[in-house]
């Protein structure tokens, strides 16, 4: 998997993931799955946001952790059961 990873190519300009990240991640290379968790990070970190409350009851955004551990799970499911 070393050397695969080029984020300035010209394919990656549509914020895609290259074809040998996903083929790798899908077969369980550790490292291409950790690079597809990265890459979808802020999307899940956004989807994550929620209203919570302190002990004083103030309210305050933060990421709702259950929710992203429940999004990056499913996301690795998703790729492993991928047909290629």
């Amino acid at each position: 998997m070393t050397g695969m990873i080029d984020t300035k190519t010209k394919d990656n300009e549509c914020g895609l993931l290259p074809y040998p990240i996903i083929l790798a991640a899908n077969k369980g290379d550790p490292e291409a799955m950790n690079y597809v968790i990265l890459h979808y990070g802020s999307y899940m970190t956004s989807l994550s946001m929620r209203k919570l409350y302190d002990e004083r009851g103030n309210t305050y955004w933060g990421i709702d952790v259950d929710t992203h551990d429940r999004l990056r799970s499913k996301l690795m499911q998703g790729i492993l059961a991928f047909k290629i």
